[in-house]
């Protein structure tokens, strides 16, 4: 896997931080609130319940996608639109945190989508 999987050093998060119940928001909304994360070094990520946003589903976001974590105001910000987190790879399993095809699809999406916006 690569950096799509680990925070950034700008973005506010240190190991042990949990964010379990911030709310998450993209650039154009809120998309919900994590649910869980995953800190095993490589494969950081969160799962976030989307409530009625997207039919009550959760979606897993890389820990790369995060951009800004405030931690006073219990919210973590990600560099994406709302549109960009519901076209991901469905999320529907808890055993999909730990299936590295899954996880791979789910990286790829976001790759190919910054090859596309050329980032």
């Amino acid at each position: 896997m690569n950096s799509i999987w680990s925070y950034s050093a700008a973005d506010g998060y240190s190991t042990g931080l949990s964010l379990t119940g911030f709310v998450v928001e993209t650039s154009d909304g809120v998309v919900g609130h994590v649910d869980r994360q995953q800190d095993d070094t490589g494969v950081q990520h969160l799962v976030v319940d989307t409530g009625v946003w997207v039919f009550g589903k959760s979606v897993l976001i890389p820990a790369g996608l995060v951009t800004r974590i405030d931690v006073e105001a219990q919210k973590v910000f990600l560099g994406r639109t709302r549109d960009e987190i519901k076209s991901a790879p469905q999320f529907s399993r808890d055993s999909e945190t730990g299936d590295m095809a899954y996880l791979s699809s789910v990286g790829r999406y976001y790759q190919e989508l910054d090859a596309e916006q050329g980032i």
